[in-house]
């Protein structure tokens, strides 16, 4: 069971960093709780001495990661099963034409990018415990609704509304663990949580395989109920969501109060600890964002019409529905393998350019195969190397950007547009794969090649700027600033290093 309320808005982290904003630099004050029952995380190392940090993060990881991993692999199901539906008679059955199809893929994208930046606002404000499974039951009901629409531009609507009750979900609990975990932690716990969405991808196509068999049942089509039953689970666990999400580490009460107190010190001073001083993140918010175009692209042009890629190569629709399930748990696998070593290596860049090639060549072999013809198994193969450099990648991305933000309303907003703009190439990649490209969808695969090519560029920009910055930093002397003017500076302050 999660915390219980402790007069009601204290749970949110906004009490404590709003009191510490003011003496952050004092640090000579022990262990203990203010008057309002939370931990006060001032304190010298002295009195942590009995706590055991691997016990404290095995801790942390089972009781939140599991929750957080089963609602985005609820959310990554309801947005992508429109593939799965399409391949079990979604267009025919509604009249549409291959490009109002691709207009329902799309304008999901437009809502979605929208909503993100003030729904991770109201989080910060809120309590995740009542936040995210709010949504949650939004985005079921409306999922649950679209098995029952009667023609294009009911789906339209439907598919917008889907956009704006899921926009809250991915950045938020990306932000979220930010509020848990340190730097050099974050991108494992990142890739478990998004190892979901491939989870989601493998199961999607057994679900839809299992569903579809329902067809003509209650005279709803097969893909109707594919909708239906998916959106009703949804409802569902958010209901249990409601009970099993914690909140911010100051009031975890499956933590002791010391474990609560490392937790919240290590995490307002991993910023500086490179540095040689020990100075806190401040508050004080500015917007910045990163784009990655280089991976969503691919990211969703495959997961919303893998299934049809692998139909078109000659397989029937369930057979290709299944097809999709290996490539997915391949993919889930290497994401938290690469994030692991990421994590302990302490660089992001790296991994995050070593995955953007696999994706590269991936597509590459998909190119070759089909401007050659015949090669079915080829075709599927360089899917299957380019997903399994898709889902690695991401969490490396959203990660690096996390790591680079300090101050906790400066990295909710800043994920939620970086994520949000990212979510744009949704959009754009959702048209790549054209009903009169197939079935070789060449354009589609040169697009997303294109993509991948630019991506990587933007890995070697970044990483060099990063270099750069970090090293004008080294030459500046060491109390040319105060601690609280440091603080004040967030990430732009000298004791500040940004992860490559």
């Amino acid at each position: 069971m999660r915390n219980p309320s402790i007069a009601g808005q204290e749970m949110s982290f906004e009490n404590s960093t709003s009191r510490d904003k003011h003496d952050s630099t004092e640090l000579a004050v022990p262990v203990s709780t203010d008057e309002k029952g939370l931990v006060d995380p001032q304190y010298t190392g002295a009195e942590i001495s009995g706590v055991d940090p691997k016990r404290v993060l095995l801790k942390m990881d089972v009781h939140l990661i599991p929750m957080l991993a089963l609602l985005y692999l609820l959310s990554f199901l309801d947005r992508g099963n429109i593939g799965n539906a399409r391949i079990e008679g979604l267009v025919e059955t509604l009249n549409m034409t291959g490009p109002q199809y691709n207009w329902c893929l799309t304008v999901f994208f437009f809502t979605y990018c929208i909503f993100e930046v003030p729904s991770n606002l109201i989080l910060k404000r809120l309590r995740p415990s009542i936040w995210l499974p709010s949504i949650m039951v939004a985005w079921g009901t409306v999922m649950t609704l679209m098995g029952v629409v009667q023609d294009f531009r009911g789906l339209l609507i439907a598919r917008l509304f889907l956009g704006v009750t899921e926009a809250g979900l991915y950045p938020g609990v990306a932000y979220y663990i930010t509020m848990w975990y340190c730097r050099t932690e974050a991108q494992f716990r990142q890739a478990m949580f998004f190892s979901a969405a491939s989870v989601a991808g493998a199961f999607s196509g057994l679900l839809a395989f299992a569903i579809a068999k329902m067809d003509g049942v209650g005279g709803y089509e097969g893909w109707r109920w594919i909708f239906i039953l998916e959106g009703i689970l949804t409802v569902f666990v958010a209901c249990v969501a409601f009970l099993t999400i914690y909140d911010f580490p100051e009031t975890a009460q499956f933590l002791t109060e010391s474990e609560r107190a490392w937790v919240v010190h290590r995490l307002r001073y991993q910023g500086s600890k490179d540095s040689g001083q020990m100075v806190a993140e401040s508050e004080h918010f500015k917007w910045i964002y990163v784009l990655y175009w280089g991976i969503v692209c691919p990211l969703y042009g495959t997961s919303l019409f893998l299934p049809s890629i692998i139909r078109e190569l000659g397989y029937t629709s369930s057979t290709a529905q299944l097809l999709t399930v290996p490539i997915y748990i391949t993919a889930a696998v290497l994401a938290v393998a690469v994030a692991w070593f990421s994590d302990r290596s302490g660089q992001r860049s790296p991994y995050i350019f070593a995955c953007m090639c696999v994706i590269g060549i991936g597509f590459i072999i998909c190119l070759a195969a089909s401007a050659h013809g015949g090669v079915p198994g080829v075709v599927y193969a360089g899917i299957f190397i380019a997903v399994c450099g898709i889902y690695p990648a991401f969490p490396g991305n959203v990660t690096w950007i996390s790591n680079n933000l300090a101050g906790s309303y400066k990295r909710s907003a800043g994920m939620a547009i970086h994520i949000g703009m990212g979510n744009l190439a949704g959009a754009m990649s959702s048209n790549f794969y054209r009903t009169l490209d197939s079935p070789k969808y060449i354009l589609g695969h040169a697009l997303e090649l294109g993509f991948v090519a630019v991506g990587l560029c933007a890995v070697v920009g970044l990483s060099w700027n990063y270099t750069r910055i970090n090293r004008k930093k080294d030459q500046i002397p060491v109390g040319e600033y105060s601690d609280a003017e440091n603080s004040e500076k967030g990430d732009r302050a000298p004791t500040y290093r940004y992860v490559l």
